[in-house]
């Protein structure tokens, strides 16, 4: 995926989880975060980012914050670009070589992210963000959400359908992925159980730019604590 009109900028503050104050050219400016979790690791003052310019009058601001430097790592942080990857990726035959691929489906209480009718499959995708020393993990905070799309898709299972979390990794060359126990226990210990039900569980890190993000190679999962 890609993105247009991306310019270059420097991380201020962040007021609240949907702004970011920003200099760009030498300018003060306001940036919506296209993503709710902390990132405190990587929206550090000082950090040189990557926003998008968006021309739209109805909007208090006129940039969106998408990718952020993290030491020599880029790391992408647009919570939409995962599932818009990922639907890219899938299309094209990763991970299942589905013929079809639909989006949003709904499934008991939940709505999955894609549905495949010829493979019967459900597929969850989880965006990545947070890193420490080459492990990347999720969840960054706890995820009540996360816990029960995977106890839906442990009943899916169960009553025959192909079930998938897909952890899309907004960054490259990590060593492996594995569920944050101490962020989440319960949703962890709940991953490594749908593994033992028969859902599969893949991690993809991506390749990353200033203005792209699509998704690479398979990342080791580690799920013990």
């Amino acid at each position: 995926m890609k993105y247009e009109n991306i310019r270059k900028a420097i991380f201020l503050n962040r007021p609240n989880r949907f702004i970011a104050e920003i200099e760009i050219e030498g300018k003060k400016e306001i940036s919506h975060v296209k993503n709710t979790g902390r990132c405190k690791e990587i929206l550090v003052p000082g950090a040189e980012i990557y926003v998008q310019e968006v021309s739209d009058p109805k909007r208090k601001t006129h940039f969106d914050l998408i990718t952020a430097k993290k030491g020599n790592r880029l790391i992408n942080i647009d919570s939409q670009a995962p599932n818009k990857a990922a639907y890219e990726w899938l299309r094209a035959g990763g991970l299942i070589s589905a013929k079809s691929i639909k989006p949003e489906k709904v499934y008991g209480e939940s709505r999955f992210d894609f549905y495949s009718e010829d493979k019967n499959a459900f597929i969850e995708v989880k965006g990545v963000t947070l890193e420490n020393d080459g492990v990347v993990s999720f969840p960054d905070a706890p995820t009540i959400r996360g816990t029960k799309h995977l106890r839906e898709l442990i009943r899916a299972k169960e009553e025959g359908c192909d079930a998938y979390v897909l952890f899309v990794v907004q960054m490259k060359g990590v060593k492996y992925f594995t569920p944050n126990f101490k962020n989440d226990p319960e949703f962890s210990e709940m991953l490594i159980k749908a593994q033992k039900m028969g859902v599969k569980i893949f991690a993809y890190d991506c390749y990353i730019s200033k203005d792209e993000m699509n998704i690479a190679d398979e990342v080791s999962v580690i799920l013990r604590r």
